[in-house]
């Protein structure tokens, strides 16, 4: 507003340059104007009278003589190039407040009428014949505001200003304190569930029913938790899996090697020899868990290539009917006649391969067993489905099959052999082919694994 008022009044001083410029052109001087200040100013006065910039009456420059007067000791110099010999000249008080102060300077910047302090800014406005500057118009800016319809104006804009202030932070207030608790809430609950799941409880969740982006996190919270208590439950099970399997053995041999050490037992060579069964159902389990180990950890060397997934199968198919005939199983085929190419290692396929077939035969009682291969062009991939009619499993064991020790008989029943890590085994070897393995009831009434692989 200070800006604003000052441009006015040099607006408002418009007609008072072009006056100027027209008693310059009289003489192509100054000197009708030379320390005219009171002319000066009744110029100025007259041009601003009636507006709010009219200016006081200015009292003219007092003037000291050097050998009569002189200016006490201390007072400053009013700069005035035009004066000569011992003539000086003081400055009068600062002017009041808000007072301006005008002045007519030379093209040069000397003062030629009027009232001008240096330590004052001035705006400069050119005063000009055609394109020649012939002096400038000097008007003090002034700093502040104490008077007028301005300072009216501001103090009825203060008023106004602080009422919308008032009103905005109510209003603020209004909004924000349920926006906030609408948002704070269930950062709280999602921020409470996490340090619970530190503390590994693992069986809650939380239900905001919101379907903004905290919604989605408190979801996505809830799969963390399920996924971990899962995790939690499959390594308990793999630690009381392991225990059983590695203590059965191991309580076996020690029986029968302490009866035999008691003479409760004769040493015979056929005592002897059941020790050595269990020794090797032992070194059998821990193979397994080594080979598992491997997988996890990509020691299980791969030595892959492009394959035609349709040949390998067919060649492969007599050496498993064979098998399968043997144990009483009937082979179906239904492969397909379309080469499937395949980056795969065809020796964990086979291992792959005779690890579900003998599941078949030890624990199915299947009388039939089928292969298919299939492709789905969708998203390029080869689809091999192994299923058979026998006992089938229940669907709450399917999601587990592929646990390590995993069985699905309570009784944990090693009469078969099994050590519960052939389907863990698969597993692995799947995912290291970059595939997909899953069970599912079968067409025939038992069990079916399919098995995506992807083609090249």
């Amino acid at each position: 507003m200070v800006d604003y008022v000052n441009s006015k009044e040099i607006q408002a001083l418009a007609p008072t340059i072009a006056k100027l410029s027209q008693i310059y052109q009289q003489e192509n001087s100054w000197r009708v104007m030379e320390n005219k200040h009171q002319g000066f100013h009744q110029l100025i006065s007259k041009q601003l009278e009636g507006s709010a910039f009219s200016p006081r009456p200015i009292n003219p420059m007092p003037r000291y003589n050097d050998f009569h007067e002189r200016p006490p000791i201390g007072a400053p110099i009013e700069k005035n190039n035009r004066l000569h010999g011992n003539e000086t000249r003081r400055i009068p008080p600062p002017p009041k407040e808000n007072m301006a102060l005008y002045a007519l300077l030379n093209n040069e910047g000397d003062i030629v009428a009027g009232r001008y302090i240096e330590s004052i800014d001035y705006s400069k406005t050119p005063i000009k014949i055609d394109t020649k500057t012939i002096g400038y118009l000097a008007v003090s800016k002034r700093k502040h505001l104490t008077e007028g319809y301005e300072v009216d104006f501001l103090e009825q804009q203060r008023s106004y200003l602080w009422l919308i202030a008032m009103l905005s932070m109510g209003l603020v207030a209004l909004i924000t304190f349920p926006l906030s608790r609408h948002v704070v809430e269930p950062i709280k609950l999602i921020a409470k569930g996490m340090h619970k799941l530190t503390q590994g409880e693992y069986q809650q969740s939380i239900d905001l029913k919101r379907k903004d982006e905290l919604g989605e996190l408190s979801r996505d919270y809830n799969e963390l938790a399920l996924t971990l208590s899962e995790n939690d439950k499959a390594r308990k099970r793999w630690l009381a899996n392991i225990s059983h399997e590695l203590r059965t053995p191991v309580a076996i041999l020690r029986g029968e090697l302490e009866a035999m050490l008691d003479d409760v037992r004769p040493i015979t060579k056929s005592n002897i020899a059941s020790a050595a069964d269990e020794v090797k159902h032992l070194q059998h389990l821990i193979d397994d868990l080594s080979l598992l180990t491997s997988t996890d950890i990509g020691g299980m060397r791969y030595r892959k290539q492009n394959e035609n997934l349709t040949a390998v199968l067919t060649s492969e198919l007599d050496k498993y009917d064979s098998y399968l005939s043997n144990a009483g199983i009937t082979l179906t085929r239904d492969i397909t006649t379309k080469n499937i190419i395949t980056f795969i290692d065809k020796t964990r396929l086979f291992q792959l391969l005779e690890n579900i077939i003998n599941n078949c035969i030890k624990y199915s009682h299947a009388t039939e067993f089928k292969l298919s291969l299939t492709y789905k062009n969708a998203n390029n991939m080869a689809i091999l489905t192994l299923e058979d009619n026998g006992n089938g499993v229940d669907k709450k064991h399917m999601p587990h099959l592929f646990e390590y020790l995993y069985r699905v008989d309570d009784s944990r029943n090693r009469s078969m052999g099994g050590s519960g890590l052939g389907l863990s085994i698969c597993h692995n070897i799947v995912m290291a082919h970059q595939g997909d393995i899953k069970a599912e009831i079968s067409s025939l009434g038992g069990l079916a694994i399919i098995i995506q692989l992807p083609a090249t």
